[in-house]
């Protein structure tokens, strides 16, 4: 059932000679869910009483200093400006109708107003909110707000590692533990049941708020062609409120002298924000407590994920310490750069007519890099991470239920989660609920809803479209300016010029495009966020979870493209349809495709990996510190000039909004960044250490930004993670067939120990025992000059001499044989090979992943009991007081009763 504070709704048409607002003829009278009938009451509107600044800047109360601010309205007067057009002042004053309809409605609800002209500019008016007593109980039934009910009296069982823990918390002299109690849904009926010392702190100033605010997106303002405006989100982007937030309870960096106040923002940012706590656990209750269960569970799994990339971060770089010393003993990389090997094999053109020959040796460098991330450590590596990404989702989904229950959020979906105001807005057509058979209001009908989600999903797909679109040209980029790098770069080794051993046309066509990438990338981000925003919007879900969910499976397919696209192309398409120098492959008809360095892709895959992950990083940083940080400088400087004691309220205002999305930026970042750790960490074992390093300061960026820059945030529950599970679920299978094939298919680590077992010795090979010597030799193919098409045929350069051939990298038949130019049998046994690893290393992993997750279960032994003994609690406790009733009256016959009545209960807790 939708629910709505339909309080007499208004049309405002004139103002009388005192300047009060009347109401237009129509005033319809409406049912209320909590307060059942509104009376009708006189034509004109409730005001807020406006008063004086008290000179309390650090003052939470109204100026009798009894009543607690809940929520603050800002708005501006701009009825006092002198110079005004007439057209203006008419629009103004209809904002000012609409204001004053609303202020009022919210009063007839029960909410008291009192407004406060801004001590530094009089133009702006501050009203603030305040929640009585008998509202709050009224709205926590409606919502389902559970309080508590009696003290937790279960033992806490110490875990073998409190006293190293220790050592990292924060001193409970500094934040005391909170006091646990169970809980359950608030009814006004059974006050007396719950856990009432005082009604001051019974509801904690984050419930207080979020009551408010739910209030505040339902009251109505006006009624239009029949159709009703109602809402602090619709007065605020049509500009008649400027800000509505919840107060900080203080400055965050002096503790504040109010007696009332408890100085939770001060101790957050003191022992959690700040930079110096970057060692320390996160104080998370004290989180939860302060911002909300959605804000605590993000830096919950921030903070989880971070402890666990500690060990796959040490794993990595004892892989990366492993290729680096072993990288002198790589004997491919030796005979690249050896004079008498890689300087006497002359390599094909990679591009018709501008390119030309050029020695093997000029990769001597990009080779021995290789040998670092393309050595037996990343394939022991890629195996470690397939396993660890599945413990990490696993542990973490016990960690998700322990704070499920710590937090009251277990069923929180089932009972607390209200309809969006817009969703209840559009409830015009009625259905018949085929479980109750009870009529029911919906948005659309059956064929409304699939014309909506053909819509929304033809737009998404156009976008997805547009980014593959992207790709392409960038790969067309690629492929164009390696002809201008060709030309204009040296072929061969200048001994006196040492750039020219790192400068390739290779290697500077890859971190070109790579920059380049990254650029493109950011812009569609731009771009893209406000259109699944509006595509979400259309659609139209039914609840904040539902809604959030929608635009996260959008907005993650669309980065999961802009992101890692260009990534799957190399590692999966470079290199890998170029024909041969005598038939090469086009794109177009026109553009010859792009050819790896004779060791492979792998190592420009690590390169575009680098650059993206690492621009992203610095990028992202900047953002959130510089951004917000200059804007609030900004803003300070503006009104530094007029020397005033601000109150708390006036303070808050000039911090940074927090956007509408919340936290949707936070968690997008991270998961695009565990996909880079997890899809293709064969080709970069540091991956988990650089995202280590820069979780460490997410965190506190983040908790930095919350307390300091930003207004605080309306406290809001969340059972789990949302959609960002099972995309992180998706991300873990795909890892394991990403990194095969880039083993298997990127790196020269099967081609390599297929010579070592088998071409290396006879039949195929020469030598007496398995080696690698030889094996550049081996994997480059021949070519006759003579069969170049004449539209392809290089310029030879003066050194090229009366060579007649010239090498490529491939395994084919050389000129004169009967199949020349065919895949040799050297292609098809490593073809085997590949398959065969492929295979055998994903169902191995998969095979460990699925007696992990069967092991490992979602909700531990201990939680389970603390649930089942909560429950237990919970049902003698609401209704022992009834069932003593009931025996008194019916007398032995009762006895029977209250014992049928437990038995019942344990069994259905069991």
């Amino acid at each position: 059932m939708a629910f709505h504070s339909d309080e007499t709704t208004l049309e405002l048409d004139e103002v009388s000679e005192d300047g009060e607002m009347i109401v237009s003829e129509e005033m319809e009278q409406t049912i209320l869910p909590t307060y059942g009938t509104m009376p009708e009451s006189t034509c004109k509107l409730q005001t807020a009483e406006m008063v004086e600044f008290n000179e309390k800047p650090e003052s939470l109360y109204f100026n009798d200093d009894q009543r607690r601010i809940d929520y603050i309205l800002v708005y501006e007067d701009e009825t006092l400006k002198e110079q005004t057009k007439n057209t203006k002042k008419n629009l103004f004053l209809k904002q000012k109708k609409k204001r004053q309809a609303y202020e009022s409605n919210l009063m007839r609800n029960g909410l008291q107003l009192e407004a406060t002209r801004s001590v530094s500019d009089g133009g702006l008016v501050f009203v603030k909110v305040h929640a009585p007593w008998e509202v709050l109980c009224t709205y926590a039934e409606v919502m389902h707000i559970k309080l508590p009910i009696q003290p937790n009296d279960l033992r806490q069982r110490n875990s073998a590692f409190n006293w190293f823990t220790k050592i990292f918390s924060v001193s409970e002299d500094v934040i005391k533990p909170e006091q646990e109690f169970f809980t359950a849904p608030f009814e006004k009926d059974r006050l007396t049941d719950f856990h009432i010392k005082d009604r001051d702190t019974f509801f904690t100033p984050a419930t207080r708020s979020r009551i408010v605010q739910f209030i505040l997106s339902r009251v109505e303002y006006a009624v239009k062609d029949h159709v009703k405006k109602f809402g602090i989100n619709k007065l605020l982007d049509s500009g008649i409120y400027k800000a509505a937030f919840p107060l900080h309870d203080g400055r965050f960096n002096v503790k504040s002298e109010e007696p009332r106040c408890l100085n939770e923002r001060y101790l957050l940012y003191r022992q959690w924000a700040h930079p110096l706590s970057f060692y320390k656990l996160q104080p998370l209750d004290l989180v939860r407590k302060y911002y909300g269960e959605k804000i605590g569970i993000y830096f919950a799994w921030l903070g989880f994920y971070t402890r666990m990339l500690l060990l796959a971060g040490i794993v990595g770089l004892c892989c990366f310490l492993y290729g680096y010393k072993s990288q002198d003993s790589c004997t491919w990389s030796k005979e690249v750069c050896d004079p008498n090997i890689g300087g006497n094999i002359i390599m094909c053109p990679q591009c018709d007519k501008e390119c030309t020959y050029w020695y093997l040796n000029i990769t001597c460098e990009s080779s021995k890099k290789l040998c670092i991330f393309d050595s037996f450590g990343t394939l022991v590596f890629a195996v470690f991470m397939g396993i660890w990404v599945t413990l990490f989702l696993e542990f973490w989904k016990r960690r998700q239920a322990e704070l499920e229950y710590e937090w009251d959020t277990v069923e929180f979906l089932e009972q607390e989660e209200q309809p969006l105001p817009e969703y209840e807005a559009k409830c015009t057509h009625v259905v018949v609920n085929p479980i109750t058979q009870q009529e029911e209001h919906v948005p659309y009908t059956a064929f409304g809803k699939c014309l909506r989600m053909a819509v929304c999903t033809s737009a998404v797909l156009f976008w997805i479209l547009l980014i593959v679109a992207s790709v392409v040209g960038i790969i067309v980029y690629r492929l164009s300016v390696f002809l201008v790098f060709s030309a204009t770069l040296p072929r061969h080794i200048n001994g006196t010029e040492a750039i020219q051993k790192y400068l390739t046309p290779q290697t500077a066509t890859t971190v070109t495009a790579s920059i380049i990438s990254f650029i493109i990338i950011m812009l569609l981000n731009m771009i893209y966020e406000k259109v699944a925003v509006m595509i979400t919007d259309f659609e139209l879900p039914r609840t904040k979870t539902e809604y959030e969910n929608s635009l996260t499976t959008k907005m993650f397919l669309f980065q999961f493209v802009n992101y890692y696209s260009s990534c799957f192309y190399i590692a999966f398409f470079k290199g890998k349809f170029v024909g041969y120098p005598g038939d090469p492959v086009y794109w177009f008809g026109r553009y010859r495709n792009e050819e790896c360095d004779p060791g492979g892709c792998l190592l420009e895959l690590t390169t575009q990996l680098t650059i993206i992950m690492g621009g992203k990083a610095i990028w992202n940083n900047i953002q959130e510190i510089l951004l917000p940080w200059i804007k609030n400088l900004i803003a300070r400087c503006r009104s530094s000039g007029i020397e005033t004691i601000k109150p708390r309220w006036e303070q808050d205002y000039h911090l940074q909004p927090v956007g509408k999305l919340g936290l949707f930026h936070e968690y997008l970042e991270m998961v695009i960044q565990f996909g880079f750790v997890t899809l293709f960490v064969a080709s970069f074992p540091l991956a988990p250490l650089l995202a280590l390093v820069n979780n460490l300061l997410e965190i506190r960026v983040d908790a930095w930004k919350l307390t300091t820059q930003f207004r605080r945030m309306v406290p809001e529950k969340a059972q789990d993670i949302g959609a960002w599970q099972p995309i992180m679920q998706g991300v873990a299978i795909l890892a394991v067939v990403t990194n095969a094939m880039i083993i298997a298919f990127t790196s020269d680590m099967i081609p390599r120990l297929v010579y070592y077992w088998s071409f290396s010795v006879a039949p195929y090979g020469n030598h007496t025992s398995s080696t690698m010597q030889g094996y550049i030799n081996s994997t480059l193919s021949v070519f006759s000059i003579v069969d170049f098409r004449d539209a392809s045929r290089p310029v030879p350069p003066a050194w090229f001499g009366t060579e007649s051939t010239c090498r490529y990298r491939d395994f084919r038949y050389p000129p004169g044989h009967e199949h020349q130019y065919e895949h040799s049998m050297f292609y098809w046994h490593v073809i085997a090979a590949k398959l065969s690893f492929l295979i055998v290393m994903e169902h191995i992993v998969y095979f460990i992943k699925f007696i992990i997750s069967y092991i490992i279960p979602d909700i531990s032994n201990d939680t389970k009991e603390k649930i089942k003994r909560e429950k237990y609690l919970i049902q003698k406790l609401l209704h022992e007081k009834h069932l003593k009733l009931v025996k008194k009256q019916m007398g032995s016959l009762a006895d029977t009763i209250l014992k049928g009545v437990d038995n019942l209960s344990v069994n259905k807790l069991d």
